[in-house]
């Protein structure tokens, strides 16, 4: 099995859900607000791309506003720095996680977080660019 048929078996949605689960949203406000309540957007992990030339796979975490809540009041351009640090989003651990599932055909050398972008009327993803080493 080839490396791009590899990636395409490997990142399912279910994959993803189990690296990120959605109930991490909830525990992402609580942490920062110490309370649900003043979420306004779910958060979910989903694959984009393979660039095989370039060698690199791009995942978005999605944010989609919530029933009665307003994103855009949320949102604001520290959201990736703080989505790259914190401990509820767990961005190492999801690379450590994905190490293991594309093992022994490739590794995650470096990743980088983008800007948080509007992808329809309420929903934003912030992209997650992982660098391969085959």
């Amino acid at each position: 099995m080839g490396l791009s048929d590899r990636i395409k078996a490997v990142f399912t949605q279910d994959f993803l859900n189990g690296l990120f689960p959605p109930e991490k949203a909830d525990e992402f406000f609580d942490a920062i607000y110490g309370g649900t309540e003043e979420g306004a957007f779910d958060i979910s992990l989903r694959f984009a791309s393979y660039n095989e030339a370039a060698n690199t796979i791009r995942l978005e975490f999605c944010l989609t506003e919530r029933p009665g809540k307003c994103m855009a009041c949320s949102l604001t351009s520290g959201l990736p720095p703080v989505f790259e640090r914190h401990p509820i989003i767990d961005i190492k651990g999801i690379i450590e996680r994905i190490n293991k599932a594309i093992a022994p055909d490739a590794s995650v050398d470096s990743w980088t977080i983008g800007s948080t972008t509007p992808v329809a009327p309420k929903v934003n993803v912030i992209p997650l660019i992982l660098r391969l080493k085959a």
